[in-house]
């Protein structure tokens, strides 16, 4: 009887460190929980969001990214791929020439009383051969007019970047898939 009692506590902590092992990986490598701190991606994600990074997604244009500056997480939109002419007139997005809507922008521009939310920019003026270099990606925050962004800085290298913020969980009536 004694020793099927220790048979079932080894059993019973063994499959306790296996499932601690397997929170422990999921949460450090796979997906990643970060705050939002600022404003730049106003009206998708605000001050104090929380949401998660998944660190194996495929980034695509579009994707809200979170990528480490320094010692600092910044989390923004990308709107530029390696290899790609980026333009804004008249606040309408043109990449490689082709018109793109912005969807996620149009509660903000709802707001607007006079002006445009992005000013006009092109990559032709701003980097060499005039397109996003390869391994980075240009990235803006939602907030245009309160965005330190590729605009500023320049493109993000692949390296920099965390992985993309699929979900925003809390506070709860801010919780979303982002798109």
């Amino acid at each position: 009887m004694k020793e099927k009692n220790l048979k079932m506590l080894w059993a019973w902590i063994w499959a306790l460190v296996v499932a601690v092992i397997l929170a422990l990986i999921i949460r450090f490598y796979l997906f990643v929980p970060i705050m939002v701190d600022g404003v730049s991606m106003m009206p998708t994600l605000r001050d104090g969001d929380r949401v998660i990074i998944n660190r194996f997604d495929k980034i695509e244009r579009f994707d809200v990214i979170v990528f480490r500056e320094g010692k600092t997480d910044y989390i923004k939109r990308v709107i530029g791929l390696p290899g790609d002419e980026i333009e804004y007139r008249s606040d309408v997005l043109y990449v490689n020439g082709k018109r793109y809507e912005e969807p996620y922008l149009d509660t903000y521009r709802k707001k607007m009383k006079e002006g445009y939310l992005t000013e006009n920019y092109s990559t032709k003026e701003m980097l060499k051969d005039g397109k996003v270099p390869k391994d980075t990606y240009f990235v803006l925050g939602d907030n245009r007019r309160a965005s330190r962004d590729s605009r500023i800085v320049g493109p993000i290298s692949k390296n920099k970047v965390l992985g993309t913020a699929p979900l925003s969980y809390w506070p709860i009536d801010n919780a979303k898939i982002i798109k």
